[in-house]
């Protein structure tokens, strides 16, 4: 079993987070992470300051970012830098599908149900899980983050549900911006992740599950919590 927490924003490369990169490793390693996924908001470490980092870290630390999209927001895995046009969430999963990466539609429902327009659709009522399910934003996503550190866990189990509706695991992150709540969320893989292509190998095949609590706690899969 290795534990990651999918979602994590440091005072790097995000300018709402007061979460130094030496403390994440520091917390991270103390939660009882095995791994993180750095998740900048519409930006990404440069390759040089990441070596830098990710070598000397006894956590496996994967280089990836967080889009804010037309249709919401979205983490990628496996994109070298911001492209021009990624905003638009179809023309991400075209460069995405043209260099491999993996993307993730994270936190989709939060503040859902208390906004009258969504994802460019304009809802009347509480919608259906058949009817989030068919949300454009889930047409270019890989995966579905159901279980968020930040979100409600009304938000989270909605999430949850479409996830099952559209046949994909869901995964976990804490969303951290700083100490408070990291690992609290995490993806739980069956095999060990080393590096970047690792995570995107072991994404595709499926064997992961996502979980709530702290790993060196009771960390339970999130769908039977």
């Amino acid at each position: 079993m290795r534990v990651f927490d999918l979602h994590v924003h440091t005072a790097r490369g995000s300018s709402d987070s007061g979460l130094s990169p030496a403390e994440l490793v520091e917390h991270g390693l103390r939660v009882g992470l095995h791994g993180v996924c750095i998740t900048e908001h519409n930006s990404i470490w440069d390759r040089s300051s990441w070596q830098d980092m990710a070598s000397q870290s006894q956590l496996v630390l994967i280089r990836a970012m967080e889009v804010e999209t037309d249709l919401g927001h979205i983490a990628v895995v496996g994109l070298d830098s911001y492209v021009g046009g990624i905003h638009r969430a179809k023309e991400l999963r075209r460069i995405a599908d043209e260099v491999g990466a993996f993307l993730i539609a994270v936190h989709p429902f939060r503040g859902f149900f208390e906004r009258s327009f969504m994802m460019g659709k304009k809802i009347a009522h509480t919608p259906s899980v058949d009817q989030a399910a068919e949300l454009p934003l889930f047409q270019f996503a890989d995966e579905i983050e159901v279980a968020n550190g930040a979100c409600t866990d009304f938000e989270n189990f909605f999430a949850l549900q479409v996830a099952r509706r559209l046949e994909m695991r869901g995964t976990g992150g804490s969303d951290a911006h700083s100490r408070h709540g990291l690992g609290c969320c995490t993806t739980v893989f069956e095999r060990g992740i080393a590096c970047q292509s690792d995570l995107i190998h072991e994404l595709r095949s499926g064997r992961f599950y996502p979980a709530r609590g702290f790993p060196n706690e009771d960390i339970a899969h999130y769908g039977a919590w």
